[in-house]
């Protein structure tokens, strides 16, 4: 038995190093192996599976909207990325450059895309003549380089693998709406399949991508009460289009400068699912998300009929991703395995079971135990499920709003940030200078302005001016 707990036993409680906890569970249930390129790791196939599952139903819900797919170069020429002088110092310290070709010094420096907006623009220019052009709503799944200083496994590292849209519009409201359109998309996303409730906002001036209008936001509170920004669609006005030139005949023949976004989900996102669902034990995973559904566990598979019916019951569960563990470790590790991994549910059935017409169905997120009779097995999987993956939203939504806490002082919400991690709500006067300040006194950023406001005081937490906006603060990964 000793053996058997030294899986979980190897895992540092979130109680007392979370950050430690964290690493441990990437590494314990196998989704990353760090590489011999520092910043960077390799997918392993548990991990890799969970990001296929989430391109799989970010991609299905971009084509019913009207997206199309395509692929640009990872190289961007260095006066290509000059073109818009904002944008560029935006990434300028976090950009990666190609200087030779084989053994030859390149003419003109290459960047290694940090993002792809310049090479949208360029492409924008050559096919976009006239309003029939119009809209242009692409979006491509790829990897990017951005030369951090400090890299966590799936939050922060020097290439990681997003998909980034790009749209093109005749009009700003055309604009506009796609933007919206595509943070409430992420949002729905995040809390219908991730089981990770969203605050949905727009960005402060300071916090928005250099180059754009407006940049909105969805913001999760992880588990250690600090914020992950989790997805956000900018609006770029013509700015971009401006600088690029990129101009369509109206139907009044008149020359119109198009109006564009840009919009991107990252791998961070199975970092928000670890540190949003995750226990002392290893992985919880949504359901939906899950590469393994169901883990069916023989007892005594040695025994005859054993490991035949649960293969048979597999079969029976054809609709659900589903393995049988036939290995020759032991129940207690295959239990502990499953849990590390965060498989949902697994099914235990036995020689006794069998002989009973049934198998013991226990939830990972719960560890309940439920007897299910082998005729109805397939129903009650499926109901077991559902209702897993809409618990641990309400769950994830109860700890998110129970951590989130309002203040209408300095000395409050100083005192709060300090001592109770998670959102802080406060009025904000829109001035930089009081933003900075906050970080400086209470080491916050502002996360966003929600697009559902309330009106906590008439005046700025900081400077006692007229507030323009409630804001949500907080100190973020």
């Amino acid at each position: 038995m000793a053996k058997e707990k030294k899986l979980v036993e190897a895992i540092t409680s979130m109680e007392e190093d979370f950050a430690q906890w964290y690493t441990d569970v990437v590494k314990k249930a196998e989704l990353v192996e760090y590489s011999g390129v520092r910043g960077c790791t390799i997918f392993r196939p548990e991990g890799y599976a969970i990001w296929e599952n989430i391109q799989k139903e970010l991609d299905a819900r971009f084509k019913a909207t009207g997206v199309q797919n395509v692929y640009m170069p990872m190289f961007i020429p260095e006066s290509l990325l000059n073109k818009e002088k904002e944008h560029v110092e935006g990434f300028a310290p976090e950009a990666a450059w190609v200087t030779y070709g084989g053994s030859e010094p390149l003419q003109e420096r290459l960047c290694v895309r940090p993002t792809s907006e310049t090479l949208f623009c360029d492409f924008y220019h050559n096919i976009i003549h006239s309003y029939r052009d119009l809209p242009k709503v692409y979006n491509q799944w790829c990897s990017v380089v951005r030369w951090e200083k400090t890299t966590r496994p799936f939050l922060r590292s020097l290439e990681f693998l997003w998909q980034e849209g790009h749209t093109a519009h005749a009009t700003a409201e055309e604009a506009e709406e796609r933007t919206i359109q595509m943070l409430n998309l992420y949002a729905d996303f995040c809390e219908e399949v991730l089981a990770i409730p969203m605050v949905r906002g727009r960005k402060t001036d300071k916090e928005k991508f250099a180059g754009a209008e407006a940049t909105y936001t969805i913001e999760a509170l992880m588990h250690d009460g600090k914020a992950l920004q989790s997805g956000t669609s900018h609006n770029f006005g013509d700015g971009f289009a401006k600088a690029f030139d990129i101009q369509y005949t109206d139907k009044e023949n008149k020359l119109q400068y198009v109006h564009q976004t840009s919009w991107g989900m990252t791998t961070r996102l199975i970092g928000a699912v670890i540190m949003v669902h995750g226990d002392n034990s290893g992985l919880v995973l949504p359901p939906r998300i899950a590469p393994t559904q169901i883990a069916i566990i023989p007892i005594q598979m040695q025994k005859e009929g054993v490991l035949e019916k649960a293969n048979e019951v597999k079969e029976k569960l054809g609709a659900f991703r589903v393995k049988v563990d036939d290995s020759d470790k032991s129940p207690g590790w295959k239990f502990s395995e499953q849990e590390m991994r965060g498989i949902p549910i697994r099914i235990e059935l036995g020689p006794k079971d069998i002989a009973a017409n049934q198998c013991v169905i226990v939830r990972r997120d719960t560890s309940e135990k439920i007897v299910v009779s082998l005729d109805e097995v397939e129903t009650k999987a499926g109901e077991i499920l559902d209702q897993m993956q809409k618990e641990m939203l309400e769950r994830a939504r109860a700890h998110r709003d129970a951590h989130t806490y309002e203040a209408t002082t300095l000395d409050e919400f100083k005192q709060i940030a300090e001592e109770k991690p998670g959102f802080i709500k406060a009025m904000w006067c829109g001035d930089q200078a009081c933003e900075d300040q906050l970080k400086e006194v209470a080491g916050v950023t502002s996360r966003c302005m929600p697009f559902k406001q309330e009106q906590l005081s008439d005046t700025c937490i900081c400077c006692g001016k007229p507030a323009k906006a409630l804001v949500y603060w907080g100190k973020a990964y």
